[in-house]
């Protein structure tokens, strides 16, 4: 049964049979997503401190809604953008607002930190082609 099971995987991988994946969510050619606050370069004091997220020629509603060219932000926490092809990771450095925010109230430790947006779609994975910001740093004091 054993060999079985592994012959159908190979043959499966030699024909190109697998899983079918659904095509990423199409995004405007044109969308741009962006920080309002902080600046790069900002120093903050204290750690506490709301982000500002801005985001044109498409528009922001919650997780699972499934319209054309809308989404949800995603704040990248010092760390690089992740695969455009799979759900955004949800972690301390991959923040998800499902709600639909705009804006959210944070904390980081003192130190030097990078912020960035990506948006998802309704199943938390980037656009095609993706949305993101530029990334911006800033220092906590």
């Amino acid at each position: 049964m054993l060999r079985e099971i592994l012959w159908t995987v190979s043959a499966a991988a030699v024909l190109g049979v697998g899983p079918a994946f659904a095509a990423r969510t199409p995004a405007p050619k044109n969308a741009e997503v962006f920080i309002i606050w902080p600046a790069d370069g900002t120093v903050i004091t204290g750690g506490k401190l709301w982000v500002r997220m801005g985001l044109r020629n498409m528009g922001v509603a919650p997780k699972g809604t499934d319209v054309p060219n809308v989404g949800h932000h995603h704040l990248l926490v010092d760390t690089e953008l992740p695969p455009f092809d799979e759900p955004i990771p949800s972690d301390r450095n991959h923040l998800h607002f499902g709600a639909g925010e705009t804006e959210a109230r944070i904390e980081l430790p003192p130190g030097k930190h990078t912020l960035q947006l990506l948006l998802g779609d309704q199943d938390h994975v980037p656009h095609d082609p993706p949305v993101y910001s530029k990334k911006i740093s800033i220092t906590v004091k």
